[in-house]
């Protein structure tokens, strides 16, 4: 479109006027074709000219295409392109030939891409909240390393500081007090039922050696071991939830390795460190903050600004990743701002840092609240999540609301065995596909020679039309990193299989119609397969 407005240009139909950015869109009615501009309507804008008048003028200076049937200029200035059949069919080898493949593009062209995601403290165990940013950060890590960027996942672990002290100091004491012994747990302490938990562990491993050893070397033992029990539950939760880290980093590593002391000491030399009322500040305002911010507190102990200024420090000047994307929970919303300003304070074009944020999550049992955990009666852990409902709900429902919306978490809908759970209605798509596949194997139909120029009945079509939107979704995912689109087009595409099984009888008497709707059914079942893996979701050839 952008050659056919030049082209206009240099025939006077169009005044020398910058062109404006041309988009094509998918319509929602499926009337008005495979794809549709307002191109003309943008023109309009730019040159004062009738937008139906500048829609006719670009359509009849346009190239033909092999793959566009016609192409319908609409009120007030849309075109409209509507696909050939032969070629959609076409498609389907397509699929066949890519498999798990298909949907793979290459806008990343190899850029190396860190997502850094759940991260929490290691002072206690994964709750709900913390499930919803694990499965944001795993599903954008796969759809970037689809769209053919070079992806690392990363958990960074704030295992030094202040918050961890007062876990050890918790874990001390109820320690002590397992062993019959008088102890109090900090006021700004860890009170979870948790931590009585780890306690009973320790005291069974290890006995009561630590109740003998003077308190500060007890309280920094029994830390190392209570944080290991931490970490390790956290690992186990996340692999039980499908996710994977390629990286551990710990915030104590930024201490031994130094980025910490070369951090403080760069923005000092630039000019952005001052001290005032005994701390160590950034002087964000510099940057165009509202507010300067700690960097080291007038007790002389660095607060986690600090390193997370050396945290990316080592991200992006270390390590060179081109991008670095952030999934964080709703309580770091007011730390977004001042972190960009950092990483500009280092250089770094802030752009290149980018932070999600996704809102909480609350749980129901259809209409009823679900605020604390039956066994514990404090967090509902993630654990206790995946007891309830597995894995594959997890995801899903995690996945179908955007990052920056409030979530209801429907546990009885998660457990259905019904259409209405939209769990059960896609998987069982699969299912139902893999089902007629078999069948076709067992009655040794071989329909590898099928012609799916056949498939030219309006079901058959739209279902093809749904498979091929895989490719741009991927696109689009990547480019907007909001993966909840996902769950709705896993939703979309079993919706047409449906439809399509319901009006076209797939194994007939029929030998060609067969073999052309088995090679359709076949492509069906890679797409919806490659949906799922993409959600981090299992594709059952059985239910």
């Amino acid at each position: 479109m952008n050659q056919a407005a030049a082209e206009a240009q240099k025939e006077g139909k169009l005044p020398q006027v910058a062109l404006p950015e041309a988009t094509i869109e998918r319509p929602q009615n499926p009337e008005h074709g495979d794809y549709a501009s307002g191109f003309p309507m943008k023109l309009a804008r730019a040159t004062r000219a009738n937008p139906m008048k500048i829609a006719q003028d670009l359509v009849g200076l346009m190239t033909p295409y092999l793959e566009v049937e016609k192409i319908v200029v609409a009120p007030p200035g849309f075109i409209n392109f509507t696909l050939k059949s032969r070629w959609l069919t076409n498609q389907v080898e397509s699929i066949l030939a890519a498999g798990e493949d298909f949907g793979n593009i290459d806008i990343g062209k190899g850029s190396n891409v860190q997502v850094e995601f759940v991260s929490i403290n290691p002072t206690g165990p994964l709750h709900v909240g913390h499930g919803r940013g694990a499965i944001l950060g795993s599903t954008l890590s796969n759809v970037l390393q689809a769209a053919g960027c070079q992806v690392q996942k990363e958990y960074y672990f704030n295992d030094a500081g202040s918050q961890m002290h007062a876990f050890y100091r918790s874990l001390y004491a109820r320690y002590l007090q397992g062993l019959g012994k008088e102890a109090e747990v900090p006021e700004n302490g860890y009170h979870g039922a948790y931590m009585i938990d780890f306690a009973k562990e320790i005291i069974a491993e290890q006995g009561d050696r630590f109740a003998r050893l003077p308190e500060a070397e007890a309280i920094a033992e029994i830390g190392k071991l209570g944080l290991a029990k931490v970490i390790g539950q956290i690992k186990a939760d996340l692999l039980r939830l499908g996710v994977t880290f390629d990286n551990w980093f710990t915030e104590r590593s930024l201490y031994d390795q130094g980025q910490y002391e070369t951090v403080m000491k760069l923005l000092r030399e630039k000019g952005y460190v001052a001290e005032k009322e005994g701390a160590i500040w950034f002087v964000s305002t510099a940057l165009g903050e509202d507010k300067d911010n700690v960097l080291v507190r007038s007790d002389g102990s660095p607060g986690y600004f600090a390193t997370d200024i050396a945290y990316h420090y080592n991200k992006f000047l270390e390590r060179k990743f081109d991008r670095v994307i952030n999934v964080w929970g709703a309580d770091h919303q007011g730390h977004v701002p001042r972190l960009k300003a950092a990483v500009s304070a280092l250089g770094v074009d802030p752009a290149r840092l980018e932070i999600i944020i996704h809102q909480m999550v609350t749980l129901r049992r259809g209409k009823e609240l679900v605020r604390v955990s039956k066994r514990s009666g404090d967090i509902i852990t993630l654990r206790e999540l995946l007891d309830e409902v597995g894995t594959d709900a997890c995801r899903f429902f995690f996945l179908a609301r955007s990052a920056d919306s409030q979530m209801d978490f429907d546990l009885e809908l998660a457990k259905k065995e019904s259409a209405d759970n939209p769990v059960y209605y896609v998987q069982y798509a699969h299912a139902r596909i893999a089902s007629i596949l078999r069948l076709a194997q067992e009655r040794g139909i071989d329909y590898s020679q099928g012609d799916v120029g056949l498939l030219t009945g309006e079901p058959e079509l739209v279902l093809i039309r749904k498979l091929l939107l895989l490719p741009e979704l991927v696109e689009m995912v990547a480019r907007t990193l909001e993966p909840h689109h996902f769950p709705h087009y896993a939703q979309d595409l079993a919706t047409a299989f449906h439809s399509f099984y319901k009006l076209c009888r797939v194994i007939s008497e029929d030998e060609a119609t067969t073999a052309a709707r088995l090679k359709l059914v076949e492509a069906t079942k890679i797409v919806l397969a490659r949906t799922l893996h993409l959600m981090g979701m299992t594709a059952p050839e059985k239910m």
